[in-house]
């Protein structure tokens, strides 16, 4: 099956699943419009939000080309630890590798504060004879007998999913192949995950737990996607199901059964994509990308037309996972972030989230709890509904949990307590920002803030104040972005392999040949998800390091002659980026080689405008609305976004509505609808 788009079909739909709501965007190729479509998330199977929002949104699947989505279910499956009956094979004397971890903790000073317990009891992890040495020789044959006595427990426990992790079996996978020979013999349906094929690098630690979560998250991933993949087809969606992946590619339902753990940074992911596409669209090179949704906010960071990367990542910690990452930092502030006094007096926002379900006490679901949307109503910034009247909100009910929870036990009125709630959520994230850029060396105020998610809009112009960015940029449909995202990715598959020695010791040939290699294996993953060899793209990347170093840079390499003297080049550039530092007379060592297999897949092509309007938008209404600049409430003109048009201007203070967000425009600060529909927000700065 092939995932280029037939001509004949007009749509693209993309879906991510959110903490509170699931965002549907739907792209028609032939009118070159986009529109949206917010549903309530279901937490207790995603599958349920996911139809439920392609069918309010009236789509015929068979009009579909391409059907993209984000899903938080092996995120999700991580944090609650809803696993299968999994177990963990290994070489003998290494089966509390997962116990010992690398000695570090979260809370470095905290002596009561323990990392959580293995994904996999010790009592499910095994071990059997073999021995490998770290030049791929065997020492000590895998003992078969030892391997079916293991694999005989193993069907008395009606084990479903297998992690195998020998000792060096990324230079040498023999052992670990004929395990999975043995086990898929004498477990007939069992799911099995080695680690010379889910990560054949160094360190095995990192190896065993990135195999380990592979191999938790497998039945579920893949249940859930053959489940939703059924459901398409039966409401007449043929064409591939893509599901976007942490490096920022998706996956079809075939390599999602193989690397299911790729998933679980899944709907994270799409939301810096669009966000890099927004601002390349708008002339940004640099841009800060703010997603607050209802349950968290991510933020990520676009540097030089290109998004940062991270080869290491965890869900919890102290459970590595060594997959290519977008690097994204998420913080527990979102519209449903709670409100709350802590035992000194002092006023907190987050990390707890009244999620979907009871939700904001404006929501009138249960509950009672005063959250980020209850202060945004009370002050005035958020009307009395949201999702074009889908979801009323109860103003007296918002006031009321923030009398009872925070007012009174300060002595402050009510807006001035909801607006230290709106203030403490933005000094949280704008700590997230610094240290994702200037803990980097990268200085805000060369970057555009570009804000996305439902609540983005009502925070963005506040941070950039506090962070001294001088433009935010509000996308036309901010609070479906990472749908969006979804939808302007390519399948993308990342494959490395261990290739060690100094450069100037390096034979070329066998570097090459090691390249060649995994190329080959790159363009098989792309032939088995049906991609054409002419959107078949191979990209080339070597990890480097000073030589007495063990952290590494990852660099692009290319083709042809001279390209590791170009590579070693980049590498001191970017170490001296990245550590201030550069030593050229310093021997570099070649660590790994990596090689980025991408199907590109059609994109959709957003309108843009040519001729600025002259006509001056209506106001629909005008509102009570209380701003910090001011101290006090003024009444603000809310306009409809549908009613702004290119060359628009807007002077703060004022309030822009919408079906999946509301923007503030604060007193100060003047909006300018651009030619991409996009509203930039110029923060004018204060003379010192």
């Amino acid at each position: 099956m092939t995932v280029i788009t037939p001509p004949e079909r007009n749509l693209r739909v993309a879906v991510d699943v959110g903490g509170t709501f699931t965002d549907v965007c739907i792209f028609d190729s032939r009118a070159s419009t986009t529109r949206v479509a917010k549903v309530p998330s279901t937490p207790h199977d995603p599958m349920e939000a996911v139809v439920a929002g392609v069918r309010s949104a009236g789509i015929d699947l068979a009009d579909v080309a391409l059907f993209s989505h984000g899903t938080t279910v092996a995120t999700n499956a991580l944090i609650t630890r809803n696993f299968p009956e999994a177990a963990l094979v290994t070489t003998r004397g290494f089966r509390d590798v997962l116990e010992i971890r690398d000695g570090t903790k979260d809370e470095l000073w905290d002596a009561y504060s323990d990392v959580g317990t293995p994904y996999i009891r010790r009592r499910d992890r095994y071990e059997v004879t073999e021995r490998i040495d770290y030049a791929g020789e065997i020492i000590t044959p895998l003992d078969e007998a030892d391997a079916r006595e293991v694999a005989r427990l193993l069907r008395r426990k009606q084990i479903q999913t297998v992690a195998i992790c020998f000792l060096n079996s990324y230079v040498n996978a023999a052992h670990e192949r004929r395990m999975r020979e043995i086990l898929e013999e004498e477990l007939p349906g069992v799911s099995v995950s080695t680690s010379s094929e889910i990560l054949p690098e160094i360190f095995e630690y990192d190896r065993a737990s990135t195999t380990v979560a592979n191999a938790v998250l497998a039945p579920l991933v893949s249940g859930y996607v053959n489940r939703l993949e059924e459901q398409l087809r039966a409401d007449g969606y043929d064409g591939d199901l893509l599901l976007l992946h942490s490096g920022g590619g998706s996956m079809t339902p075939a390599m999602v059964e193989r690397y299911p753990v790729r998933l679980a940074a899944s709907g994270i992911a799409a939301g810096a994509i669009a966000v890099a596409d927004i601002a390349n669209r708008c002339g940004y090179p640099n841009a800060i990308g703010l997603d607050m949704g209802g349950t968290s906010t991510d933020i990520s960071l676009v540097y030089d037309g290109e998004i940062r990367t991270t080869k290491q990542w965890q869900v919890e910690y102290g459970f590595p996972i060594s997959f290519p990452s977008i690097e994204v930092l998420t913080i527990g502030a979102g519209g449903g972030s709670l409100a709350w006094i802590d035992e000194a007096g002092s006023l907190r926002n987050g990390p707890t989230s009244a999620g979907a379900d009871p939700g904001p006490a404006c929501y009138g679901w249960g509950g009672v709890e005063p959250t980020n949307t209850d202060a945004n109503l009370a002050l005035g910034r958020l009307g009395s509904s949201l999702i074009g009247g889908g979801l009323n909100l109860d103003v007296d009910a918002a006031e009321k949990a923030i009398r009872r929870v925070i007012a009174d036990r300060l002595e402050l009125d009510t807006d001035t307590a909801a607006s230290n709630i709106i203030q403490v959520a933005n000094a949280n994230m704008a700590d997230a920002v610094r240290l994702l850029s200037i803990r980097r060396g990268y200085d805000p105020r060369d970057f555009v803030l570009v804000v996305c998610g439902g609540a983005g809009a009502l925070h963005g112009a506040a941070l950039a104040k506090e962070l001294n960015i001088p433009t935010v940029v509000v996308p036309p449909h901010p609070g479906i972005t990472s749908a969006q995202g979804c939808l302007l990715v390519d399948i993308r598959h990342d494959l490395s392999a261990m290739f060690q020695g100094l450069v100037t010791d390096i034979d070329t040939a066998a570097l090459e040949r090691e390249f060649v290699r995994l190329e080959r294996e790159g363009l098989q993953r792309l032939e088995h998800e049906g991609v054409p060899a002419d959107r078949m793209v191979l990209d080339r990347s070597i990890s480097m390091r000073y030589s007495g170093q063990w952290r590494s840079l990852t660099v692009s390499a290319g083709t042809g002659t001279g390209f590791l003297t170009e590579a070693v080049e980049r590498f001191h550039e970017e170490h001296e980026r990245d550590y201030s530092f550069r030593r050229d007379d310093t021997p570099v060592e070649i660590y790994q080689i990596g090689l980025r297999a991408i199907g590109t897949t059609p994109k959709p092509q957003f309108p843009q405008e040519s001729v600025p309007s002259t006509e001056t938008p209506a106001v629909t209404t005008h509102r009570s609305v209380y701003f910090d600049e001011l101290g006090q409430r003024v009444s603000a003109p809310v306009y409809n976004r549908d009613d702004l048009r290119f060359g628009t201007e807007i002077d703060g203070p004022a309030i822009i509505s919408q079906l999946d967000s509301t923007t503030v425009v604060p007193p100060g600060t003047t909006a300018v609808i651009d030619e991409w529909a996009n509203i930039r927000i110029n923060i004018l700065q204060e003379t010192k």
